[in-house]
């Protein structure tokens, strides 16, 4: 049986220990979903509340951030624009487009599936 491109994964048998590692593209997902919940945000702010709906076990540094939200904006799924953050700085504040909550919702479908499937897997019992 073939499986449509959006459902296949590259998973590495060798897994990180680090919990601190995200899967490969889950964190544009999870950027996209803070938008939509929050609205705009600066990406200090965004990495801030995932790192606390992770209950800390998510590291994200501001490397890892920028790079997300400069994809997610290349793809034309966030847009920008300067404000004043909450200590009255300069900074970039993001939010999700129209096309970027179609895609979210694409996303978050996508990941139920393959997440109810890695579920079923681990779930089975042992011989």
């Amino acid at each position: 049986m073939a499986y449509p491109k959006e459902m296949c994964y590259d998973v590495p048998l060798d897994m990180p220990r680090d919990r601190s590692e995200v899967l490969q593209g889950t964190l544009d997902l999870m950027v996209l979903k803070t938008l939509d919940a929050l609205g705009p945000v600066h990406g200090y702010g965004i990495a801030r509340r995932i790192e606390q709906l992770s209950e800390e076990l998510l590291r994200l540094n501001e490397g890892t951030m920028y790079a997300s939200l400069l994809r997610l904006a290349q793809k034309g799924w966030i847009r920008s624009e300067w404000g004043a953050s909450e200590n009255n700085r300069k900074a970039r504040f993001y939010s999700i487009t129209k096309s970027g909550r179609k895609q979210l919702a694409r996303e978050a479908e996508s990941w139920d599936r393959i997440s109810s499937v890695i579920g079923r897997v681990l779930k089975q019992e042992s011989h």
